[in-house]
């Protein structure tokens, strides 16, 4: 078995050996070696008390030193090395309420959420793998250390976390692991909203997002994400949709961000703004004399339950921004005509409309929502979202004005020219970039400052 331990990883599992104590690397950093993957993170764990940790080494950090781990710090490189642990009764569903040090591998290893995650390696000893997690890695199974539904009482955010690895690594949830996961569902109430929104996120970024489903199925989502629960009840019977809106949901999230052009905070955005592009027509569906079904200002009110859900889930304004404006956007399109000049006209007043950083998300957004769609529409609705995207670079590289920072004119050149401060400046420039967006020729500051002295009479 052949685990490339990084070279100072090694140097501080040999340091301590050679002074009489154990260590292993230890966790994530075992199974990712072993699946071919690259470890974020290399932890290690030892019989050695964090202060015959920090006697060893010449720089450390007391991370979390009550609890045993110090990080040791080679050449601005920090490394946590965690004491062997027992972990004292959980009250509160998350946390134990003591911590006991013990010089018992095994003991440490059991308290360990699942098993493909407790094993430890060094080079002297090998693999240690007490709860078979390199059988459950070739079987691409997810289970709990001993008793699952014990692992799931001491910590609920591991319901949450199983299925995140079910998703980030293609396996399926071992029966018992699963079963004691829904029946303890309700537990998730207990975990703060950051940690949910930390494993529903890594579970959307991951390769299938999808299994998503698998939460709803299991009751997870009834506490973590209700508004995708009401979704998959909720048919759309029209010529557009063959699936109800939960499953159409699915299906653009699988599509979204698959061509790796995204950087990870980029594919963040695009996974929710697809997650929640439809929120909102559960409770708006309207059925028409013919039983067709609509559902009018879906994206308007959208957009304010999508804040209502990045902010529950204690999102960064800025990635709530951008979610909530594109659930606003997604189903805006420009209508196409045989005028080109009319055609670019319009996109530069939709770029000034829903603002230009959006564009690049819209298309991905609306390509995989179009996609998700009737297959035998497809055709007319991709060749016309690549000719809007068409106008999109034309406009861009043509550096038209689309936004009041690329006027030739701004507030002070009106005062210069005779205008007073105040509200109807603003609104004079508002004017002259409308009529740039029509004319982009016209923006220069001769023509503008001459049309704004005729707003102003």
């Amino acid at each position: 078995m052949n685990i490339q331990v990084p070279e100072k990883v090694n140097m501080i599992i040999e340091t301590l050996l050679a002074h009489g104590y154990e260590a292993y690397a230890v966790g994530g950093c075992v199974r990712d070696s072993l699946l071919g993957r690259e470890a974020d993170d290399w932890d290690i764990t030892t019989s050695a008390s964090p202060y015959e940790v920090k006697a060893l080494f010449r720089r450390t950090i007391d991370t979390g030193i009550q609890h045993g781990t110090v990080t040791v710090m080679l050449d601005k490189e920090g490394f946590e090395v965690t004491t062997y642990r027992i972990d004292g009764e959980y009250e509160d569903g998350r946390h134990p309420k003591e911590v006991l040090f013990t010089k018992n591998l095994e003991e440490d290893l059991k308290r360990r959420d699942f098993t493909i995650n407790a094993m430890a390696y060094n080079e002297q000893t090998g693999m240690v793998d007490i709860f078979g997690g390199v059988k459950d890695l070739e079987n691409k199974i997810i289970r709990c250390v001993g008793v699952a539904g014990d692992r799931f009482d001491e910590d609920a955010l591991r319901i949450m976390r199983a299925f995140r690895f079910s998703a980030q690594l293609g396996f399926s949830i071992e029966e018992h692991t699963r079963i004691a996961a829904a029946e303890r569902a309700e537990n998730l109430k207990k975990i703060s909203a950051e940690r949910i929104r930390v494993e529903l996120t890594k579970l959307l970024l991951s390769a299938h997002p999808d299994r998503l489903l698998w939460m709803q199925q299991n009751g997870i989502t009834k506490i973590v994400l209700p508004e995708f629960d009401a979704m998959l009840v909720t048919e759309q019977k029209n010529g557009n949709q063959l699936h109800n809106v939960g499953v159409h949901t699915l299906n653009v999230l699988k599509q979204i961000g698959i061509n790796g052009e995204w950087d990870k905070k980029e594919l963040q955005i695009l996974r929710f703004a697809a997650l929640l592009h439809d929120v909102a027509k559960p409770g708006m569906q309207v059925t028409d004399s013919r039983g067709v079904q609509h559902f009018p200002k879906h994206a308007e009110v959208g957009a304010k339950k999508a804040k209502e859900v990045m902010r529950r889930l204690k999102f960064d304004n800025e990635t709530t921004d951008f979610v909530v404006r594109l659930v606003a956007a997604h189903d805006q399109y420009i209508t196409l005509s045989e005028n080109r000049e009319e055609n670019l006209a319009a996109m530069r007043h939709m770029m000034h409309r829903l603002g230009a950083d959006l564009m690049e998300y819209l298309w991905e957004l609306q390509q995989a929502d179009i996609l998700s769609q009737n297959p035998a529409l497809l055709e007319h609705k991709l060749q016309a979202l690549e000719e809007t995207k068409k106008l999109y670079r034309e406009v861009i590289h043509r550096n038209d004005c689309v936004s009041l920072k690329q006027l030739a004119v701004n507030g002070k050149d009106l005062i210069e020219s005779g205008a007073k401060p105040g509200k109807q400046l603003g609104e004079v420039l508002e004017q002259l970039l409308q009529m740039v967006l029509d004319a982009p020729e016209l923006n220069r500051r001769e023509s503008l400052l001459q049309a704004a002295k005729q707003y102003m009479q």
